[in-house]
């Protein structure tokens, strides 16, 4: 059991509205009742700005007391509740199982829900954070063990009787790995037609931020042309760029940990080489120059001059609304990489260097990218009509390289032993296309 003490059904309450105009909140809620356990009167509030949400507030409080629910109890917020209940609510399980459902709680759990009171959690909002957990790319697994956490810790104040239902049972989650798994085989066709249309989604992505800020366009630009990551997106510095030759060597990401965002090693560990195409490199020369002569400056900020995530442009810029209303609901963010490896595909970058661009561990799941017509994969994979403004040519990309330097946290640098730059030179070998020369 919980170590709040639960009361006597029917438990009398005080309770009182006051008006206090110099405060952001002027309208503070108190309600008093006297603890039986402490022998002690106990009191509670919380400001509001209007009367009405005050007045709901203590209507709350009273009808979680005709339960049988203290004030304190009643109004416990998930994170709060889970960690003086977790030995109890992970009662039974092996021990190498009770990590990775911790692990989620701390992870995923806490920053989606904690804040919240467990009285208020629906099954609305556990579904949205799951959505969220899959559109940020976490196996199947981790979803589940992390799903798994809340539904136990739920149980138990269904056991205390703080709530009648346990909204965290949430079903139909794993169709959503099958339908991306499905959309996989054919992932031309979850790109973006045309430039114009890239255009056109960040023009109505600035228009639906608060004050229009442009950053956010801008990123989704190079998201979309560079088939980066949001976290990778987030973690460019001004240094990464080669201005002369026009390639982003991504070394780092930023990604959300306890305690807020912070930066590490790109995926693989390894850093790579992605060419900017032409379109977008006026767009990126000027956040350079915003950005100062700093080479550790970050290249994409928010308006206030923070890391982002994919968390923080979607509710920045709406997303889910405006793809809804554009017509692209299958589009999130990490879909932007799709878009971004067939315009490369179209635009000549060869196979095995889409493969290091896109960190795919099989070559079949790359030339999935490439153009389905043999005759044009072969003939140096022409681009499409509708991408003739897009170009880019295996010169654009700087010869082998030396060691690169890989970040793994905030501590510094390491050192990458691995070649992350290709020999790019090409030769024909029969049909198959271009392959690697030796060197």
């Amino acid at each position: 059991m919980t170590d709040k003490t639960i009361a006597p059904v029917g438990i009398r309450l005080s309770t009182d509205i006051e008006h206090r105009p110099d405060r952001p909140s002027p309208y503070r809620a108190r309600v008093r009742w006297f603890d039986l356990t402490t022998k002690r009167r106990q009191s509670m509030s919380e400001g509001k700005e209007t009367e009405d949400e005050a007045q709901d507030w203590l209507d709350a409080i009273i009808k979680a007391a005709q339960a049988g629910l203290t004030p304190s109890l009643a109004t416990m917020k998930l994170a709060e509740y889970g960690d003086a209940n977790m030995e109890l609510a992970l009662r039974g399980l092996e021990l190498k199982t009770r990590d990775p459902y911790l692990s989620g709680w701390r992870l995923r759990v806490v920053p989606a829900l904690g804040h919240l009171a467990v009285r208020m959690i629906t099954h609305g909002v556990v579904d949205r954070a799951v959505q969220n957990w899959t559109a940020d790319e976490h196996s199947r697994s981790t979803v589940k063990n992390t799903i798994a956490v809340p539904v136990r810790v739920m149980e138990q104040a269904v056991r205390d009787r703080i709530i009648t239902v346990n909204p965290a049972r949430v079903t139909g989650w794993q169709k959503l790995y099958k339908q991306a798994k499905d959309e996989l085989r054919d992932p031309r066709a979850l790109a973006l037609p045309d430039w114009e249309t890239l255009i056109h989604l960040a023009d109505t992505l600035i228009a639906a931020s608060h004050d229009q800020y442009r950053g956010w366009g801008d990123v989704v630009l190079f998201a979309a042309c560079t088939a980066a990551r949001i976290g990778e997106i987030s973690g460019c510095r001004v240094g990464d760029i080669d201005t002369r030759q026009w390639i982003w060597t991504v070394r780092r990401q930023t990604t959300p940990a306890p305690g807020g965002l912070t930066d590490k090693g790109t995926k693989g560990k390894q850093a790579r080489k992605v060419p900017i195409i032409k379109e977008n490199r006026p767009r990126v020369a000027q956040r350079i120059l915003s950005a100062g002569p700093d080479p550790d400056a970050r290249l994409f900020t928010g308006p206030r001059g923070g890391r982002i995530s994919t968390a923080v442009l979607r509710d920045a810029t709406h997303w889910d609304d405006v793809v809804t209303k554009l017509g692209y609901e299958h589009l999130r963010r990490h879909d932007l990489q799709h878009t971004g490896l067939t315009w490369l595909a179209d635009a000549g970058v060869p196979v095995h260097v889409l493969r290091r661009i896109a960190i795919h561990g099989s070559l079949i799941t790359t030339q999935r990218y490439l153009h389905p017509d043999i005759h044009k994969t072969s003939a140096c994979y022409a681009p499409r009509a509708p991408c003739r403004a897009r170009s880019w040519s295996p010169a654009d990309t700087v010869k082998r390289g030396g060691p690169q330097l890989v970040p793994k946290n905030d501590r510094g640098a390491v050192s990458d032993t691995s070649d992350t730059a290709p020999d790019l030179r090409l030769f024909r070998v029969g049909t198959t296309g271009f392959e690697p020369a030796t060197p």
